[in-house]
C-alpha cells in the first residue's frame, strides 16, 4: 500500500521496449541521434508550435537549467512559497543561476493570484543596486498542493508577468496529469497561456529518467546547449533519452498513463470521503490526495504496511468548496499519490484498513 509518490512506479512497458530497441546498433552521441531529433519533431507537432527541445535526466535539472536561461545571478524568480523549485530542489536553481534569489509568494491551494504577484512585484522596483532585480515567474502545474491552475488563471498570471517584462516558466513535472484533468491541449496549457519555457516531465508518468526543457522562443535557448553541458546533462548515449520520449508520446501513451493515475486518485479520494472520521483537506484534482487523518487511523494504516508522507501545514489554509477544516488535536495532514501502476486492489485494501480503524 505505497502511496508515497508516483516515483515509486517503474517505467511503462512501451518505454522499456523502446529502450531495448534503441540499444541495438550504433548511434551518433551527444544529442545528434535520430531518436532525439524525432522527439523534438513530435513535441513541436503536439504543442502546435516551433520549439527547441533539450532532454535531461531529472526534473531538478530541467527546472534549474530552465530558470538559469531566464534569470541572471542578480535576478529574482517569483514563485509560490511552497513550490517545488523553492522548497524541494536543494538550492539547485540558485546554483544554476549563479545565485539568483527565489522569492516565495503565499497563496491558498498552492496557487498564486495575479493580485498577490503584483503586490510582491511592487517591493522589487527596477534599478536599486541594493536588491535583486525582477527576472522571471515560475508556476507549477500540478501545484505542490495537487491542485490545478485553470487556463484563465495561467493566462492572467502570464499577462501580469509579461506586462512587467518577465518571462514565465512552468514546472510541468506532472504536466500530463494536469492536461487530462483540464481536458486541454498541450498548446492551450503552455504557450497559448503565456508560458515561455516549460519543464516537461515524463519520469513521474512512466519514463525511466527523462525530462525535457522546451523553449517556445528559440532566442531564449541560444546558450542552453552550453548550460546543459556544463551541468553534466548532455548524455553521450543520448538516444536512451530520445527513445524514451518518442515512446512516451507515441499514440497518446503519455496521456493514457496520466488518465490511469488520475482515475485511481479519484477512486481513492471518493473512498476516503465515504469513511466517517476521515476527510479530504481539499478536492482531488489530479493524482494527489491530501487527507486529514485521525491519529488512530494513521497509526493503524502504517502498522498495516501503508506508506505515505505526513505533509506540512500550508501557510494559508484554503477556504472554498469541498475544503475541510484544519487538522485538530490528534489529527494530521498527509499526502497520498497514485500512479499509472496503482492497482485497484491496493486502493481497496487501504480503504478497508482505514475504515476498520475509523
Amino acid at each position: 500500500m505505497d502511496f508515497s509518490s508516483d516515483n515509486i512506479a517503474g517505467a511503462s512497458r512501451p518505454i522499456l521496449e523502446a529502450l531495448i530497441g534503441a540499444n541495438e546498433g550504433p548511434a551518433t552521441p551527444y544529442g545528434a541521434d535520430g531518436w532525439s531529433r524525432e522527439a523534438e519533431r513530435r513535441l513541436a507537432e503536439i504543442f502546435e508550435h516551433d520549439l527547441v527541445c533539450f532532454l535531461v535526466t531529472t526534473g531538478t535539472a530541467a527546472n534549474a537549467l530552465a530558470l538559469s536561461a531566464l534569470c541572471p545571478p542578480w535576478g529574482a524568480v517569483f514563485c509560490h512559497a511552497e513550490a517545488h523549485v523553492i522548497a524541494d530542489e536543494c538550492g539547485a536553481p540558485e546554483m544554476a543561476t549563479g545565485g539568483a534569489k527565489l522569492v516565495g509568494i503565499e497563496g491558498a491551494f498552492g496557487k498564486l493570484t495575479p493580485e498577490a504577484f503584483a503586490a510582491r512585484l511592487e517591493n522589487f522596483p527596477r534599478g536599486p543596486v541594493r536588491q535583486v532585480q525582477p527576472a522571471a515567474l515560475s508556476l507549477s502545474q500540478v501545484t505542490e498542493s495537487g491542485t490545478l491552475y485553470s487556463l484563465a488563471e495561467l493566462r492572467a498570471l502570464s499577462d501580469r508577468a509579461h506586462e512587467a517584462g518577465l518571462p514565465v516558466h512552468m514546472d510541468g513535472a506532472r504536466f500530463a496529469n494536469a492536461l487530462v484533468a483540464l481536458g486541454a491541449t498541450p498548446a492551450e496549457m503552455s504557450w497559448k497561456a503565456g508560458i515561455d519555457v516549460l519543464s516537461f516531465g515524463a519520469t513521474k508518468n512512466g519514463a525511466l529518467a527523462c525530462e525535457a526543457v522546451l523553449f517556445f522562443d528559440p532566442e531564449r535557448a541560444r546558450d542552453f546547449v552550453y548550460r546543459r553541458k556544463r551541468a553534466g546533462h548532455t548524455l553521450s548515449k543520448s538516444r536512451m533519452l530520445g527513445a524514451q520520449m518518442v515512446a512516451y508520446l507515441q499514440e497518446g501513451h503519455w496521456l493514457d498513463l496520466a488518465r490511469k493515475a488520475n482515475a485511481q486518485a479519484h477512486r481513492l479520494a471518493k473512498g476516503i470521503a465515504a469513511i466517517d472520521g476521515l476527510r479530504l483537506a481539499w478536492p482531488c484534482e489530479a493524482n494527489e490526495i491530501f487527507v486529514i487523518l485521525p491519529e488512530k487511523v494513521d497509526t493503524h494504516l502504517r502498522k498495516a504496511g501503508a506508506h505515505y508522507y505526513a505533509w506540512e501545514m500550508p501557510a494559508v489554509w484554503p477556504v472554498g468548496t469541498g475544503t475541510g477544516a484544519k487538522p485538530g488535536p490528534g489529527e494530521s495532514l498527509v499526502r497520498l499519490v497514485t500512479s499509472f501502476a496503482t492497482k485497484e486492489v491496493t486502493i481497496d485494501r487501504f480503504l478497508a484498513v482505514a475504515a476498520a480503524a475509523a
